[in-house]
Parts: C-alpha cells; structure tokens; sequence
C-alpha cells in the first residue's frame, strides 16, 4: 500500500524543483530594471518597442527633427521672440484638443468643436460689448454655452442612439448657423483691448522671477509626484521606477523648464495663457489617471460591453464627456478672439477643426479608444504650430501648409494603426 508523502511530512513535495524555480522567477520584466542596470533599461526600451509600446517617442523626435529643419532654415525660427509667439498662439487650439483627447478615449469623435468656439466667441462679445454686461460674467456664459450645447450632443448620441460622427457634424453646422445669427450683419465684433478675454493672451508676467518660479514649481511638482507615486506603487506590491531614474528624469525636467524660463524672460516675459493651459493639462492628467471618473473613461473606450456589465453608467459618462469637449471648445475659443482681438464670421472655420483633432492624434492618443492622455494635447499642438509657423517664415503658401500638416497627420495614424496592430500581436490591446 503506497503512503502519501505529504501526510508523512505534512507538506507537498516539489515533483519539479527546476520548473519551480523558473515559477517563481516569471516576474514582470519591468521589475528587474533596477537590477540589471544600464542594460536592465536598454532592454526595458527593447521589449517596448517589440509590443507597440512607444509612448511619446516618436512625436518627440519627430519636433527635435521639425525645429532642426526650420532653424537651419531661417535663423529667426528658434529666437525667444518667435518661440514665445508659438506658445502662445498653440493655447487656443491645444485647449479644444485637451477635450477632442476626451472624445477620442471613448473611440469617438466630436466634429463641432470648431463652431462651438466660435459661437463661444461670438457669444462674449455679443453680450460684453453690444449688450453691456459684465465680462466676467459674459466669460462665464460664454463658457457655459459650450458646455450645454456639448451636453445635448451628448443626450443625443448617448440616450437616442445617433452616431457621435452625425450628431456632431449636424452641430457642426447649428452652431456655426446660430453664431452668424447673433453676430449680426455687421459680422465683427472688436473685443477692449484691456478687456479679460483679451488678457488671456496679451498679458505677460515681466518679472523674471515669475518664470523661475514657474520653473522650480514644476520641477518639485514632478518629483514630489513621482516619488510619493512611486512609494506607493511599491507598498502595493506592484513595478514602480528606481529612486535614481526618477532623479534623472527630475533633472531633465529641470534643465527643460529652467531652459524656457531664460527663453521667456529673454522676451516678453512668462505668457498668462501658457500658465493656464499647463494648469489645464495638470488638472485634466489628474482626472484621468487619478479619479474613478477617469477610469471609467479608459474602460469605456476599451469595451462598452465590458464597461456596462461592471456596472459603469454608460450614457453618464458619454453626456459628460461631450460636454467637457464643449467646454474646453468654448474655452478654446475665447483664447482665439482674444488672439485676435475680435469676435468674426470666420471663427472656428478653416483648419482649426482639423488641427484640433490632428493635434490630440500626433500627440499620442489613439484614434481607436482607450489610450491617451490630456498631455498629448500639449505635444501634438506644439507640432502643428511649430510648423505652421516654420513655414510662414519660409513665406511658404496656406495651400502647402495644409498639405503638409496633412501628411503629418496621416503618418500618426499610420503610426497609431501599426502600433495597435503590433500590441494585439504582443498580447497587449
């Protein structure tokens, strides 16, 4: 009669110890960076590119490549004058990108943002200066006008059934419809020069010292972030950064931020609206990544099935994100007419559209859902912008600046569509 070795023992044999071992040591590849050292990172990169997981990279590169081209081109391109003027002139459309990067989570697409600034536009200036009233509180409405009217989108694409793509491009033409209606037949209307919209983009911090500390707020931000972040993520049990790798990217993020200081100082000084879109971005990353709402985003862009059987309220949340679309179109707008001090027929219309959604796609976020952060929106921008503006040196023609912007943009999708392709192979989407 055989006896059981683990009542003799009270324990159970190891019939494998060497396949044992290698159970054990099957852990996540990212826990052994540390470990490895500089070659633990090399391969770390490695096997992210091998899964499709190329994060920023590419439109990283491909800016150093852009400002490259441009300043051997016109020496002009890289002085602290024309990139401050680049800053500045990317916020009004980086902002309705921030909430086109709602959008595109969810695997959808908001094809009225561009009137929705304009109507937002129109709708300050209409009720500041043809009716009087407060500009604070017509910035306000003005706001307000774009949350609502992306809210009944919303209802509409959530609760009736139409899809996003039609119920967007009818608002496309409503709300441009409604703007020439309330800006009248005069067609234009001038904003005061001192006004509050257009101190969002003419007001400057002069004082050097607002830049700096700009610069060391960042700066300390990001590495009190990191490290608590990272604590964290190690108590829990799960991969976190090596205290030495979060340093690096600390001092890099330093030399970075100290390096625009010097370059806005050198100018004008530290541009209001540049401070309010990177507050902008830092509240919106945080919603994302930090709060169940966020969450909910991600799952929804990743399966509506899924997401409705984990008991998400599907419709809440699509209602509530074109309506932050809205919004942020709205914001976006305000922006534009103070850049240009007016409110006209022309607003929103043209490549503002276009450059919006190209904007938050070259940046990173997928066109696909479920990837992509509000910081994409800040890249992508940057992009367009800088060429726009490398070619308008170049004194090249609006028809080619098109052409091209559309060839970068097609290269991103390109480059989206490759890499979803590639983590589906690696097991990852």
């Amino acid at each position: 009669m055989s006896i059981d070795k683990t009542s003799e023992t009270g324990s159970h044999e190891v019939a494998n110890p060497e396949a044992a071992a290698k159970a054990v040591t099957a852990v996540d590849p990212r826990l052994l960076v540390r470990e490895q050292g500089f070659a633990g990172y090399v391969g770390e990169f490695k096997r992210k590119m091998k899964s499709g997981d190329l994060g920023s990279i590419p439109v990283v590169i491909g800016l150093i490549v852009i400002w490259a081209i441009f300043a051997s081109l016109n020496e002009n391109f890289l002085t602290a004058g024309n990139l401050s003027d680049i800053s500045v002139a990317m916020v009004g459309t980086g902002m309705i990108a921030v909430g086109i990067v709602f959008v595109l989570l969810l695997g959808e697409i908001d094809l009225s943002v561009g009137s929705l600034s304009g109507l937002a536009g129109a709708t300050f200036a209409v009720l500041s200066v043809t009716h009087g009233m407060n500009e604070w509180l017509a910035f306000v409405l003005a706001i307000l006008t774009g949350t609502v009217a992306g809210a009944v989108q919303g209802f509409v694409f959530a609760r009736i059934g139409v899809p996003a793509f039609a119920v967007t491009l009818a608002g496309l033409l409503f709300w441009n419809g409604l703007m020439l209606q309330i800006l009248g037949s005069n067609g234009t209307i001038n904003l005061d020069s001192e006004g509050v919209v257009a101190k969002l983009t003419s007001y400057y911090f002069t004082d050097v010292a607002a830049a700096y500390v700009l610069a060391v707020v960042v700066t300390a931000g990001f590495f009190i972030s990191s490290f608590l972040g990272n604590k964290r993520r190690e108590a829990a049990g799960v991969p976190s950064r090596p205290v030495g790798e979060t340093i690096v990217r600390t001092v890099l993020l330093g030399i970075l931020s100290f390096g625009v200081a010097i370059m806005y100082n050198q100018y004008k000084g530290l541009p209001l609206a540049v401070v309010i879109f990177l507050a902008v971005l830092l509240v919106t990353d945080f919603i994302l990544r930090r709060t169940s709402f966020g969450r909910k985003i991600f799952a929804l862009g990743g399966s509506v099935e899924a997401s409705r059987r984990a008991g998400i309220n599907v419709e809440l949340i699509r209602i509530s994100v074109f309506s932050i679309s809205g919004t942020f179109a709205a914001v976006g707008g305000l922006f534009i007419a103070s850049k240009i001090a007016s409110a006209n027929q022309g607003a929103g219309a043209g490549d503002l559209l276009m450059n919006a959604i190209a904007a938050a796609v070259i940046g990173g976020t997928s066109l696909f859902g479920g990837r992509g952060r509000t910081w994409n929106a800040l890249l992508g921008v940057l992009v367009i912008v800088s060429i726009q503006y490398g070619l308008a040196l170049q004194g090249i023609a609006s028809p080619v600046q098109y052409m091209i912007t559309g060839g970068v943009l097609l290269a991103t999708v390109v480059i989206d569509a490759v890499t979803r392709k590639t983590q589906k192979t690696a097991g990852r989407a």
